[in-house]
């Protein structure tokens, strides 16, 4: 199944168990790649969908596997990087969502 590659990622419906993050960098790409191998390296973590400006993930819990979505958009028109992290099941993610996306920033 070939997934075409959003133009932006979805807002958080629920802002208790989600998070999205919009940065413009000059060198988008090169974020972005460095991004994707962080994300790639998560535990528990399985690829959906990979491609030059858009990757998606299924990260799951340590405990429960409750899975938890991460998408990466490179948006290289206007060097924009956008990141959404969201729970798919519960009302609260006791902050976990925004700790992922505070960690991979970190890691570039």
């Amino acid at each position: 199944m070939v997934l075409n590659q959003p133009l932006n990622l979805p807002d958080c419906l629920i802002t208790t168990n989600c998070v999205r993050i919009e940065n413009t960098y000059a060198n988008s790409q090169e974020i972005f790649e460095k991004l994707v191998q962080a994300a790639s390296s998560l535990p528990r973590v399985q690829v959906i969908h990979s491609s030059k400006n858009y990757w998606h993930g299924v990260v799951r819990s340590l405990i429960f596997r409750f899975p938890d979505d991460l998408e990466i958009l490179n948006i290289p028109s206007k060097n924009k990087i956008q990141i959404r992290s969201c729970s798919r099941i519960g009302l609260s993610d006791l902050g976990v969502n925004k700790k992922r996306v505070d960690d991979l920033f970190r890691s570039i």
